[in-house]
This record gives structure tokens, sequence and C-alpha cells, in this order.
């Protein structure tokens, strides 16, 4: 999970990178323009920003070069435009931007340019156990020594820990209750909410394994669950 500072002028674009950010289990700030990123930079240190060029007041590529002029840009910056040439996107990569992503965003062009930033920071490996070394007097004995010391290392190798699994609930059958004497576009927005309830429940929140289960592309569900009022962030599974 990471920290991921949006800043676009635009409503619809931030609520909906906001939304697929966050059913990919990061923390997302929004700004709408200059000012207000500059505020969340310095209070919150975002551990990647996705920057419009084209905004009122200050634009991306000005701040950009203020982030870089002040030693703050320490976080990889995603540049993002529909109407910008490639020049302007050439200059925002010399001055630091990691990548450049034209509007409108595809989905998957999206996601890959965010993990492709979270994961420039190399993680942190666990440090190598240093080979156990035998002392002894009797050096007719280390070859013995050894050979038990490999012996319990196998052992203690293949041990098989038993993991409890733990089966989401059956969700409740919601087709009961559903009226066949509302109007059709109520009845048809009841069945879809039930619907949507289902498979979120049973991919336990996945939006990826919803959208494939129901045969949508993941912008079009989250708008969909969006008009039909279905929060998918209720059906995640804690501590993802």
């Amino acid at each position: 999970m990471a920290n991921i500072l949006v800043v676009d002028d635009e409503m619809g674009i931030r609520e909906l990178l906001s939304e697929i950010l966050g059913d990919e289990g990061h923390v997302v700030q929004l700004a709408e323009n200059a000012q207000q990123a500059r505020l969340a930079r310095q209070e919150a240190k975002p551990d990647l920003v996705l920057l419009d060029i084209w905004m009122p007041d200050t634009d991306g590529v000005t701040l950009l070069k203020e982030w870089q002029r002040d030693g703050l840009l320490t976080m990889p910056v995603i540049m993002m435009s529909g109407h910008a040439t490639i020049d302007t996107a050439v200059e925002a990569t010399r001055i630091g931007a990691l990548n450049f992503l034209e509007k409108p965003i595809a989905l998957q062009k999206l996601l890959k340019a965010v993990q492709q930033g979270l994961t420039r920071t190399p993680e942190t490996n666990r440090p190598a156990v240093p080979p156990l070394r035998v002392i002894s007097s009797d050096h007719g004995n280390n070859a013995s020594n050894a050979h038990n010391l490999q012996s319990a290392n196998n052992s203690f190798e293949s041990r098989s820990f038993n993991v409890a699994q733990t089966t989401a609930p059956a969700p409740v059958n919601q087709f009961a209750s559903l009226s066949f004497d509302l109007p059709l576009r109520e009845a048809r927005d009841a069945f879809e909410r039930i619907y949507f309830e289902y498979h979120l429940n049973r991919e336990s929140g996945s939006m990826t394994r919803v959208a494939e289960k129901t045969g949508l592309e993941r912008t079009h569900l989250y708008r969909k669950l969006k008009q039909l009022g279905v929060e998918s962030v209720k059906y995640a599974k804690r501590g993802e």
C-alpha cells in the first residue's frame, strides 16, 4: 500500500483515479491545483504523484521545476495531459518526471506506470544467514558434525505450517425481497445492485476479478457501481 497524490483540476478525473487506486489498496490524496499540491507534498510526503500538466494557476511542468529546484523531487512523478505536445513530455522527463500518460488514460497503462513508479526503490531484502562454521579440536568428527547440521537444516526447511483458512460467509439471498411490482427501471436497478453485491462479496471486493466475472471493463464497472450506490470498499478483505 502506498500514499499517492493525484493533482488534477478536473473533478471527474480526480474521482475516477481515486476510485481505481483506492481499489488497488493505495491511500489517495487529491489536489485540484498547485497550491493544494504543495501543501499535500509538505504534509503527507507521498510515495508517488500523478500530476496534470494544464492547470489554471500553475501548470504541472512549472510545479515540477519548483520541486526539482527546491530539492523536493524525492518521489516519482507521473505527468498527465490530454493536450500536451511531445516537446512538453520530453521537457517534463528531462526535469525529472518518471513517465507521461496521455488522457484519456487507459486503465492498464495507468496501473503499469504506477507499479513501475512504486518499484523504483528496491525492496529491502532480509540479510542472508551466514553459513555455520564447525569448530572442533577433533578433526575426524568435522565431517560428521557438518552432516548433522545439514540434516537439521533440511528438517527445519521442510517443516509444514497449518494455516487456518477463513471462508467468507455466504451472502444472504436477497432475490426473495425483489418486488416484480416495481417499474422496469427500478426493478432493473435493484437486480443489478444485488447482482454486483453478490460478486463483490464472492471476490472479496477485488474489482479486477469482478470485472472478469461480469464481463465489464473496470472503468465501466466503477461508474456502474457508483450509479447504483454500491460501495466496493465494504467487501474488501481486511488487512489487504
